[in-house]
């Protein structure tokens, strides 16, 4: 089952942004506009940023967490800060249907590494949606809510789902998966940022097999997948071996790149597993990120 994003305090608003998580990733073809087509299957965590939404007599925004300090504080630009990004779209929308949208303090907790194929900056953008349109009481129809995400990014209308799903095209075709079994991850970063266009440069092919038909037997079905990304992630950043063969040893089921790297996750038999390992894996590298989490999906508990 999908988690609860998003609470009302009575200090505020609040969206947690979930780590997402490509279970696999394949690269199907690319479009004339240069955008690749791929083929999905995607979890979110029952981890990641938080985001805080309150009144204010002018707009602002603040950032804490371990990751706080590599955020940009503008908008503005290729590399802006997408939840003030999400923030101007979504005021300029309103204004245009004749909708208030008043000045907003956001406050970002940051606990996901940045520029870590987790969605970390896509999730921010899709909480930042969410809080708002529950904030500014948003009239908004399903539809242009979605068209908002997608011109914030390809990932951006998957993020604002966080539920198990499949997504094809650059992202924006989306099906729920809701057989998808929650499982016992462990997310492992070196803190290395990985430029998703530089991996995507160094695809040796663009037109891969499809994922197929779904299967319902998960984790040899899982087992059975890849992520096309993940050989020139490999090349580029030579830590994902290490941090991927560290998470193997821990006894994962299956070990695999996330996105576009460098975050490695490990399915684990069960929770207590997982946080065991994650442990182990923090006192062997505590400069790197490691972290136990459960993501959505069915009967959540142990994985056969």
């Amino acid at each position: 089952m999908p988690f609860e994003t998003g609470s009302t305090e009575e200090a505020g608003l609040f969206e947690l942004a979930p780590a997402k998580i490509n279970l696999a990733l394949h690269v199907t073809g690319q479009r004339s506009d240069g955008y690749h087509l791929l083929e999905t299957v995607v979890t979110f965590a029952d981890a990641g940023d938080r985001l805080k939404f309150a009144a204010a007599e002018g707009d602002e925004f603040t950032a804490s967490g371990r990751f706080a300090h590599l955020l940009p504080n503008q908008a503005e630009g290729t590399y802006g800060n997408l939840v003030l990004k999400a923030r101007d779209l979504l005021r300029e929308k309103l204004r245009t249907t004749g909708f208030t949208a008043p000045p907003v303090t956001i406050h970002l907790e940051k606990n996901l590494p940045v520029a870590a194929g987790i969605g970390g900056g896509s999730a921010d953008a899709a909480a930042a949606l969410r809080g708002l349109l529950r904030f500014w009481k948003s009239p908004l129809p399903e539809p242009e809510i979605q068209a908002l995400a997608l011109a914030l990014g390809a990932d951006v209308p998957m993020c604002l789902k966080s539920e198990a799903l499949v997504a094809k095209g650059i992202g924006e075709d989306i099906a729920a998966l809701p057989t998808l079994p929650s499982l016992a991850l462990v997310l492992g970063n070196p803190l290395v940022g990985v430029s998703t266009p530089d991996i995507f440069e160094r695809l040796s092919r663009k037109e891969n097999p499809p994922i197929g038909a779904l299967e319902m037997d998960w984790i040899p079905f899982l087992k059975s997948l890849r992520n096309d990304l993940e050989p020139p992630a490999r090349s580029l950043v030579r830590e994902i071996d290490q941090i991927s063969n560290m998470i193997g040893a821990e006894g994962a089921i299956l070990t695999r790149m996330s996105g576009s790297g460098a975050t490695c996750f490990g399915i684990f038999p069960s929770a207590e597993i997982a946080e065991r390992a994650a442990e182990n894996l923090t006192g062997q590298r505590p400069d790197w990120y490691f972290q136990a989490v459960q993501t959505v999906g069915q009967n959540a508990g142990k994985t056969s």
